[in-house]
């Protein structure tokens, strides 16, 4: 799948890294004007890349000044799939694999022991997590809320069409991200639901005991 010109596919590659914005927030992370990027950003639009919208996809909503509010732009996920998931379809096919010659509990047992690679062992901060979650390819981010809680956000999932399949994968990670916060962990959406962004709550500090671990939301 390719993009209508490059910068259209700067554009959407920023939306994936650094979430939705809108116009003139997506001009200064691409560097020009916003004259110049409401031409791309309509291909995009009319291609089914990206999709406009009154407010962002997730997160509070932002104050609005003076004047018009501006649109939101926020990548499909059609977008999403152009901006390369190049080992999802190996993914799909070692997973269906492992399902049909050894079963689902399998898949569960390998999804958990690939979580916990993915954001390491207890006595993360939430910082080191983004760090690991960033290198995987995630585009993640978060942000602090009232008593103590954060919202994390992953903007992108190279296996989106894996774990649409194999929900394990996303079950396993909310598990793994509990023990190395040591923190509940609630998920509120999904991209393998279909939803315009993963995230997920990080609450108080839990004690790490496999009672816990069990309780912990996915």
């Amino acid at each position: 799948m390719k993009f209508p010109g490059d910068a259209a596919e700067r554009i959407a590659r920023s939306l994936l890294e650094s979430g939705p914005a809108t116009t003139a927030e997506v001009a200064s992370r691409v560097g020009t004007t916003s004259a110049a990027v409401r031409r791309p950003l309509a291909a995009l639009v009319s291609e089914g890349l990206v999709e406009a919208a009154d407010e962002a996809p997730y997160g509070p909503r932002a104050r609005r000044g003076r004047g018009r509010p501006g649109k939101v732009y926020s990548l499909t996920q059609r977008g999403r799939a152009a901006c390369d998931q190049a080992y999802d379809d190996l993914a799909i096919t070692a997973l269906r694999f492992l399902a049909e010659t050894q079963g689902r509990q399998a898949v569960a047992e390998f999804a958990q022991r690939r979580a916990q690679a993915l954001v390491g062992g207890q006595g993360q901060s939430i910082d080191s997590v983004l760090d690991r979650l960033n290198i995987a390819g995630f585009a993640a981010e978060s942000s602090s809320l009232v008593s103590g809680q954060a919202q994390l956000c992953q903007h992108h999932c190279p296996v989106v069409d894996a774990a649409r399949e194999f929900p394990e994968l996303c079950d396993a990670e909310s598990v793994a991200l509990a023990d190395a916060l040591g923190r509940h962990v609630t998920r509120l959406a999904t991209l393998a639901q279909g939803d315009g962004v993963c995230t997920a709550l990080i609450g108080p500090h839990i004690e790490h005991t496999s009672t816990n671990r069990r309780k912990v939301s996915a």
